[in-house]
């Protein structure tokens, strides 16, 4: 792990964008929280946290893009979610008294706040506003994590890798100046997302070309036809 050193980032930029869990703090919280946190660079591809390691940190995405994955039979990778600003992640193990059963990684040059989990315990233990927020969001985690196993085990390959693209552009959203996903994605990090095979995922997205839906340049993905590709992902 590096320091951040491009860019000498203020608590208060950092409690401004993690206003959403600094609402539920007290002042005494607030300054545990701010007094031990750590914002910290990752630099494309780096890993975050590895399957096994004991987990030490509530982690923040500040910046950049970050990747959930495990990897499964074969050596072959599961992307199961992709991070954006600001979202919280890493805590779930410590929760269950566990080592993390997935690894994480930057996706590109990413910026993420580390809060040690003991400060967080503590706060825990007598703040209820705090824990209905985590349980919240775990609970909205679970949800997403059901739809989409569903998709994952039920869909065609076509359902599959258009509800990819419509994710990623909801999540990312799209670039002003070309109104691109605005995220580029390997061909292999789009298969495994979809849960298929490299092979798969290029012949079909060339499919969703031909057919009007999407237009492909190189890694950048622009979505044509919204309407019609919701309908291929639901009779996916």
């Amino acid at each position: 792990m590096r320091i951040a050193s491009s860019y000498k980032w203020e608590i208060s930029e950092i409690t401004a964008l993690m206003a959403d869990l600094w609402l539920f703090l007290s002042e005494d919280e607030r300054q545990s929280f701010a007094e031990s946190m750590q914002v910290v660079t990752y630099r494309k591809h780096e890993p975050i946290y590895e399957v096994g390691n004991r987990p030490e940190y509530l982690m923040c995405l500040i910046s950049g893009k970050v990747k959930i994955y495990r990897d499964g039979v074969g050596g072959r990778s599961q992307l199961l979610r992709l991070m954006r600003p600001v979202q919280y992640f890493g805590y779930r193990a410590s929760m269950a008294g566990e080592c993390y059963l997935t690894s994480a990684a930057a996706f590109e040059d990413s910026v993420v706040c580390l809060i040690p989990m003991k400060i967080v315990d503590f706060a825990l233990q007598k703040n209820n506003a705090l824990c209905r927020f985590f349980i919240t969001n775990l609970a909205q985690a679970l949800g997403s994590s059901d739809l989409r196993t569903v998709s994952l085990t039920q869909k065609h390959i076509r359902g599959r890798l258009a509800e990819s693209l419509l994710f990623l552009r909801d999540t990312y959203g799209v670039a002003e100046d070309s109104h691109a996903i605005a995220i580029k994605i390997p061909r292999e990090d789009l298969a495994n997302l979809s849960n298929m095979t490299t092979s798969n995922a290029i012949r079909t997205l060339s499919e969703f070309a031909v057919e009007g839906l999407i237009v492909v340049d190189g890694r950048k993905i622009t979505i044509l036809d919204e309407q019609k590709l919701k309908l291929v992902s639901e009779i996916g």
